[in-house]
């Protein structure tokens, strides 16, 4: 089995750096300052897309490994074919070799008959005699005999001779045995072609065997680091995920600080039109009464609307 750390080696993916994850306490998220949570949310969003390229990258090379992994499967699935339609070819061969195989077993049974018939098995055969003569002959040619050993020679020459021309006449007579033997033969040799194919097809049905197991060896091989880098990519997505909902809490808080910065400025706003206008009713209630106002207690006066 492959290993985490071998698939980081070998296709030269960084490693998740743990220290550098941004971690969000409960106690900082309900009660840190506006300020601090603005930059508690860019880190946590800097760190988000950090992970997040890095799952990119990681899924990038974990579709890239399940494609090969897939050529491989198709690639064995090729040799599975060619094997079994070799094995097939194979299949017929044979029957066909047997079929030929076991014709030319009766022609040749009934070579054996009809030469029995003719009693050309006793003895040797014409071609044997054919070359017994020749060689008979050529040691009468080359070597110095006596007379007595020359006689006997040539009487042995004689007889051979005479063996021989029995043989073709009984062979003439036969009439059908050497086309038999002719097509005894020819079957025999078309049995032994295809058993010639038979011996080529199932070597290259074993070659196509072989490369369909290599290549479903390395199909889970590469499988196997497909794997290991879909929990690389698990690993740096779920960290990715974890820091962009930490980010989304912290702008959650930072709106909801907003939202009540806002209602603190409307209430303080309130109050201090509130207060305008009781001040300045107390000083138009002096103008009734014939004082005589500054000029910013008549702007007072102007802005509560009382002029």
């Amino acid at each position: 089995m492959v290993t985490k750390q071998e698939v980081l080696d070998e296709f030269d993916v960084q490693e998740l750096d743990g220290s550098r994850n941004i971690d969000l306490p409960e106690e900082k998220l309900e009660s840190g300052s506006k300020g601090e949570l603005i930059k508690l949310a860019g880190q946590l969003r800097d760190r988000r897309n950090e992970l997040n390229q890095m799952a990119s990258e990681r899924a990038s090379k974990r579709d890239d490994l399940n494609a090969m992994t897939r050529e491989k499967v198709d690639e064995a699935q090729k040799h599975r074919e060619q094997r079994d339609e070799m094995n097939s070819q194979v299949q017929e061969h044979k029957n066909k070799r047997n079929e030929l195989n076991a014709q030319a077993n009766e022609l040749f049974d009934e070579v054996d008959k009809m030469k029995s018939d003719l009693e050309l098995d006793d003895g040797k055969d014409i071609d044997e005699l054919k070359e017994e003569i020749e060689q008979l002959e050529f040691r009468q040619q080359t070597e110095v005999l006596s007379t007595e050993d020359e006689r006997e020679l040539i009487e042995k020459i004689e007889n051979k001779r005479e063996e021989l021309r029995q043989k073709k006449d009984k062979v003439e007579e036969s009439g059908d045995l050497e086309e038999l033997i002719a097509e005894a033969e020819e079957v025999r040799s078309e049995a032994s072609q295809h058993h010639q194919k038979v011996t080529e097809l199932a070597d290259d049905a074993q070659e196509h065997h072989n490369q369909m197991i290599e290549a479903y060896r390395e199909a889970d091989d590469i499988r196997d680091k497909a794997d290991e880098m879909h929990e690389l990519f698990v690993e740096a997505q779920e960290a990715a995920d974890r820091h962009h909902e930490d980010f989304v809490r912290v702008q959650k808080r930072l709106r909801e600080l907003d939202k009540k910065e806002e209602r603190q400025r409307k209430d303080s706003r309130a109050e201090e039109r509130e207060a305008a206008k009781a001040e300045a009713e107390e000083i138009y209630q002096k103008f009734k009464e014939g004082e005589t106002l500054e000029t910013e207690d008549l702007m007072k006066l102007q802005k509560a609307g009382l002029l």
